[in-house]
């Protein structure tokens, strides 16, 4: 009788765990938010770390397969170079640059980007 209580409890306590984790999980998830996604734009030459402007007309949905086609569509696109910086803090942080803009090129390679460091919305 005490065992049967007592797994009871256990799959409770696990069942209530799990909740808790997914609610910070989605609680976190709605506070980045406004940190945008970053993407790596790679050429024969050289590679850039890029934002996709969150209010221009006519961006790209900020996915790589969606960004690539939009560049072989249009032949050149707008985007927000990003940077390591050192925040004021004295910390690392990706932070927009200048806004460029990247014409279509055949060897030209977009890759999602993740930085170990914490990001600057685009102003």
């Amino acid at each position: 009788m005490k065992t049967t209580s007592l797994r009871r409890f256990g799959a409770a306590a696990t069942l209530a765990a799990v909740s808790l984790a997914t609610v910070f999980a989605s609680v976190t998830a709605m506070a980045d938010t406004t940190k945008p996604l970053l993407f790596k734009i790679v050429t024969v030459k050289d590679d850039v770390i890029v934002a996709v402007p969150p209010d221009e007309a006519g961006a790209p949905r900020p996915e790589a397969a969606a960004i690539g086609q939009a560049l072989a569509a249009k032949g050149a696109l707008t985007f927000w170079q990003y940077a390591t910086r050192k925040a004021a803090d004295g910390a690392l942080e990706m932070a927009p640059r200048a806004k460029i803009s990247v014409l279509a090129h055949d060897s030209l390679r977009v890759e999602p980007y993740t930085p170990a460091v914490r990001v600057v919305p685009v102003p």
